[in-house]
């Protein structure tokens, strides 16, 4: 009788579920999976931190919408690489962590790297659990595919016990599961209550349709550009951390407080919404409530209080009810559609000409990279955190836009563009990002080298953790404003010496120049931009 190891099991039935690429960092617990890969054909992309692993994972389930997977080694491996799962949590990205981890049986022994993974994982993913039997390892798995994909999604982390990886059973006893273990179970949406919603919003005035972070990728903004064109209603997605004060969303926050019905799809009114509470609402605002987790509908009953304001709410896939609602609506256009679009994309004059004193000022640059993204056939638009990355989402859009997301965590561009090459290879991918972000990981220059996965990131450089800074001078005064000072490195030399391209600017003139040559260099590619140290723009009222 033949048998397999737990680690061929698993590694097949990672094949089977679709998966190409492992994004990983090597150790002891996982090399049996390491093997395994070889037979089962799975590439496995070998970064030089854990977190990046994650980053990656995250990044491709929101560009694909199936789950990424991020392999890591147990104990300080797996804790390395737990931090960036908040980043995927709070975005709604479907993903898998397998993390390797001290043999079952030296359990409470003091094994090496003995850790509570799935205890440390909890907070951070939908589920959390270990593996406890090699022949069950293709059932696991397909559990935890399933899990990730389901309702909202999510991270959900699945342990593998040396122990478990290395047992052998007979391959006849253990065969894998088929694809309907990897289907998700589907939440219907009846035409009674799509009819019912469609009722609520034609007699609403100034109606909004307001979506979570799971319908910012490009399957998401597709459907809410069909519910809008076929209700005459704003469909907006929500994924920033700066909540309503977004500013990729222009003036939203002045027309969000004149609505007086707001249909939150698999949106939580959560502090991106001001808790659905006046003045950032109207106190007298209704809500309907439409979302895929049962306790998602009571929290947000809870936030908005008085029942009398919530007008429906219902269990539904924000997929299938945008497509049911289109489905039914009559074509209507309004001139508040008009007005919440028009607020949306306002931004300041100025922004158009303005030019930097010395440095480049950021609206500068961000013109700069439209015409750049512009000129591109495909662009996959990737932008980080704090007040570089808030301008950078301000003045820059492109077809596909990955940003932090409502976690408000910091240095995921590089990974994120890494795994965006990867998943579009065809696409122009460019990522706009600070100087303090560029330092969480930089040295995934060598993994994009290594893997020939070229990219352009442009480092918004003013030698500054700004966020902090702008903190200080406003809570505090100049006076006590320290600690958050860097040097204005060359990063652009940085990736230089890790296989890289290199560009330093200075003048605005010389940029576009500048991202021509890492563009054309085939290489993945560092711009270094001195910028002025500025507040991150506020929102456009």
């Amino acid at each position: 009788m033949a048998s397999l190891r737990g680690a061929d099991l698993l590694a097949r039935t990672l094949a089977l579920a679709g998966v190409k690429h492992l994004f990983s960092l090597s150790g002891n617990h996982i090399m049996p999976v390491y093997d395994a890969a070889l037979d089962a054909g799975l590439g496995i992309v070998h970064v030089r931190h854990e977190a990046a692993a994650v980053h990656m994972a995250d990044a491709w389930g929101r560009l694909t919408g199936e789950p990424g997977v991020a392999l890591l080694t147990g104990g300080p491996g797996h804790a390395n690489g737990v931090s960036a799962l908040y980043t995927a949590l709070a975005s709604e990205s479907p993903m898998l962590l397998l993390s390797g981890e001290a043999p079952l049986a030296e359990r409470r022994k003091g094994a090496f790297q003995e850790m509570s993974q799935a205890a440390v994982a909890a907070p951070l993913v939908k589920a959390a659990f270990t593996a406890t039997s090699a022949g069950m390892l293709p059932t696991d798995l397909a559990r935890a595919w399933r899990q990730a994909k389901s309702g909202r999604p999510g991270p959900v982390y699945l342990g593998l016990p040396f122990d478990v990886l290395e047992a052998k059973v007979d391959e006849a006893a253990c065969p894998l599961p088929g694809k309907a273990a990897f289907a998700v179970e589907p939440i219907p949406f009846g035409e009674a209550t799509a009819q019912a919603v469609l009722a609520e919003l034609a007699r609403a005035r100034r109606p909004l349709v307001l979506a979570g972070p799971a319908m910012g990728t490009d399957r998401g903004r597709a459907a809410l550009i069909a519910l809008e064109g076929a209700t005459g209603i704003p469909a907006l997605c929500m994924e920033s951390p700066r909540g309503i004060n977004d500013p990729s969303l222009g003036a939203f926050a002045r027309v969000l407080a004149q609505a007086d019905l707001v249909v939150l799809l698999a949106k939580r009114p959560d502090f991106t919404l001001r808790f659905a509470q006046a003045p950032a609402l109207d106190a007298a605002s209704r809500f309907i409530v439409l979302d895929p987790d049962p306790e998602a509908l009571r929290q947000a009953g809870d936030a908005i209080g008085d029942p009398a304001r919530l007008a429906l709410a219902a269990l539904a896939d924000p997929f299938e009810a945008a497509a049911q609602l289109a489905g039914l609506a009559r074509p209507a256009r309004s001139a508040w559609r008009d007005e919440v679009n028009s607020a949306v994309q306002r931004r300041p004059a100025a922004w158009a000409s303005i030019a930097g004193k010395g440095a480049l000022h950021p609206a500068e640059l961000g013109r700069a990279v439209q015409r750049h993204l512009d000129a591109a056939p495909e662009a996959v638009l990737i932008a980080d955190g704090g007040e570089f990355g808030q301008w950078a989402q301000a003045c820059v859009n492109a077809p596909t836009r990955l940003i932090n997301g409502p976690a408000g965590a910091i240095g995921s561009a590089l990974p994120f563009a890494l795994a965006a090459k990867l998943a579009r290879p065809d696409a122009s991918v460019l990522a706009l990002l600070g100087d303090g972000t560029f330092g969480f990981h930089m040295a995934e220059f060598d993994t994009a080298v290594r893997a020939k996965l070229p990219f352009v990131a442009v480092v918004g450089n003013d030698a500054c953790w700004n966020a902090e800074h702008q903190i200080q001078l406003r809570a505090y005064g100049a006076v006590r404003a320290h600690g958050c000072e860097l040097l204005p490195t060359r990063y652009d030399r940085v990736a230089a010496a890790l296989g890289g391209h290199g560009e330093h600017v200075e003048r605005g003139a010389d940029l576009p120049a500048a991202l021509a040559r890492a563009a054309a260099s085939g290489l993945p590619a560092c711009v270094n931009v001195s910028i002025e140290r500025l507040p991150a723009p506020a929102a456009h009222a």
